[in-house]
């Protein structure tokens, strides 16, 4: 089984956390020291698990600010 990269078990963890409502629309995210150490990695790959669920429209970024989840869009 091909082993899941730091960044992908990261944004992972996080969807997830996001779906089960551990975190909710316009919670703020933890700052990327406790994100570090809490996944005992890099700075590197905590950066491009954020890039990648920035792209996926479920986090926002604020310069200065921090990382909050965003609204959820409703469906049609």
């Amino acid at each position: 089984m091909p082993r899941v990269s730091d960044r992908q078990r990261i944004a992972q963890d996080i969807r997830d956390k996001i779906a089960s409502g551990e975190y909710s629309p316009g919670d703020k995210l933890p700052s990327l020291r406790e994100m570090i150490a809490h996944y005992e990695v890099s700075a590197e790959p905590v950066r491009s698990a954020l890039l990648i669920l920035q792209a996926e429209g479920l986090i926002e970024g604020h310069q200065g600010k921090g990382t909050y989840v965003t609204p959820r869009k409703p469906t049609s």
